[in-house]
């Protein structure tokens, strides 16, 4: 490495790592289910995937949040796109449901791995150039904002691609023959996305400079993880603004797990019909992820409105949270007026929790030294997953109606007023220099007083 980047060439790469990073991600959205009923799967089998991608990402985002932090941002970036990369082409060409549930179990560790290396390595990057003070929040929007269209690229691509197989001469059917139902229309979203992943290896490997490491073994490693764990399970304590950004991470878990588990049938229950409903969940969900997309591109713009990235936050998850209610409160009615007031609500969800994700990042970055940092992006993102998930199981026993989309805005809106009295200020932690992982470079010594809207599919 012969000098940091300046910001322009680190905000330019770090935007292309988020879009071939999530691009793959997005095109299982539409054909993923599908897909496994085409291999015979019940839907119970379909939902126990569903639960390892989601435990194992669960269980690894504390340990791995750690091997950034030490190992360097490259490496673990592109471990997490070779598991992908194994992970699609195991759910693109297996038969047999332990295969399908081994690459949905590697997806997750994929994603536990990528939680935090890339945002970590443009604020590592952009302050070695310009010093901690420098200004965070446009590169995260930009990032976000390139997630999002990533994803609704994928999603409507990976919806597409089947059908238009199917046309004319029905390509798909003869590759399915060919291939003696190895490869299935519903499989070409995923292989595309494999080739894809193959991508974003040689890019991060290639374009990610960072200063080098001190080595480790795997040994110091393995012994430093449970200082890592237990520094990032208390880093909300000493701090009140990080305590706030979890809380609102969890909040937004709980929203999210609200949207996605009962959009799906809602949209059903308009069209009469599953598939009917399933393609315009494909277009609901594009549509979703073009909103936050707009909502990270004005998250700079919301927070010079409001007159800090704090109060910012506040009306962003406002906005989100008022969407929600707004859902719940168009479930008694189908008229055009109500569709119209749910469609509303359900692009505020998005627009808000868009706008959120930068200002609370770019606080939590100022807070946490950089030998920590992508822990405590673990940290966020293991707040917003075990809350969704709990929300998840709360949804399931409550009655149909309004009730969960009521309790989903509820808890977004108390998210959204810890935000109404700003804590004390205290000094943000120092800059570190990234040491061997022992419990010496855990979050534990960031500082005495010391993170994204993500959106998790």
């Amino acid at each position: 490495m012969t000098g940091p980047l300046d910001i322009r060439t680190a905000r330019r790469r770090y935007v292309t790592v988020c879009v071939l990073f999530w691009l793959p991600l997005g095109l299982t959205i539409a054909p993923l289910i599908l897909l496994f009923t085409e291999r015979g799967m019940a839907m119970a089998a379909i939902a126990g995937f569903f639960a390892a991608h989601s435990l194992t990402a669960a269980a690894l985002e504390l340990p791995t949040g750690g091997l950034s932090d030490v190992l360097g941002r490259r490496a673990v970036l592109a471990a997490a796109g070779l598991l992908n990369l194994t992970a699609l082409t195991l759910q693109a060409l297996g038969t047999t449901g332990w295969l399908l549930a081994l690459g949905m179990v590697l997806m997750g560790a994929g994603r536990a791995l990528s939680s935090g290396p890339a945002e970590a390595w443009y604020v590592d990057t952009v302050h070695a150039h310009s010093g901690p003070d420098a200004e965070l929040r446009t590169g995260l929007a930009r990032g976000t904002s390139a997630t999002s269209a990533a994803l609704a690229t994928g999603t409507l691509l990976g919806g597409t691609l089947p059908w238009l197989l199917a046309l004319g001469p029905d390509l798909g059917a003869r590759l399915s023959e060919a291939t003696s139902g190895l490869v299935l229309p519903l499989s070409t979203p995923l292989l595309l996305g494999a080739a894809v992943e193959i991508a974003f290896v040689l890019y991060v490997l290639t374009a990610l400079q960072e200063a080098p490491r001190p080595k480790v073994t795997l040994r110091d490693v393995l012994r430093g993880i449970p200082a890592t764990v237990a520094g990032g399970l208390r880093l909300g304590g000493r701090d009140v603004l990080v305590r706030q950004i979890l809380l609102s991470a969890a909040a937004a878990g709980s929203a999210l797990a609200v949207i996605e588990l009962l959009t799906p049938g809602r949209a059903a229950a308009l069209t009469g019909a599953p598939e009917s409903g399933a393609v315009l969940y494909a277009a609901l969900a594009c549509a979703g992820f073009i909103c936050s997309g707009i909502g990270s591109h004005l998250s700079p713009l919301t927070a010079r409105i409001a007159g800090s990235g704090e109060r910012a936050v506040m009306v962003s998850l406002g906005a989100s949270a008022s969407g929600l209610l707004l859902l719940g409160a168009t479930t008694v009615s189908t008229g055009v007026g109500s569709m119209v007031l749910a469609a509303i609500g359900y692009g505020l969800v998005y627009l808000g929790l868009g706008a959120a994700g930068p200002s609370e990042n770019e606080i939590l970055h100022r807070r946490v030294a950089s030998s920590g940092r992508a822990t405590a992006l673990s940290v966020q993102s293991l707040a917003l997953q075990l809350m969704g998930a709990l929300t998840g199981l709360i949804i399931g026993v409550l009655p149909p109606g309004p009730l969960p989309w009521m309790l989903g805005g509820t808890v977004l809106l108390a998210g959204a007023l810890l935000w109404n009295h700003r804590s004390r200020p205290t000094p943000p932690a120092p800059a570190a220099t990234p040491q061997p992982h022992t419990a010496s470079s855990s979050p534990s010594t960031a500082g005495s007083d010391p993170h994204q809207q993500h959106v998790d599919q």
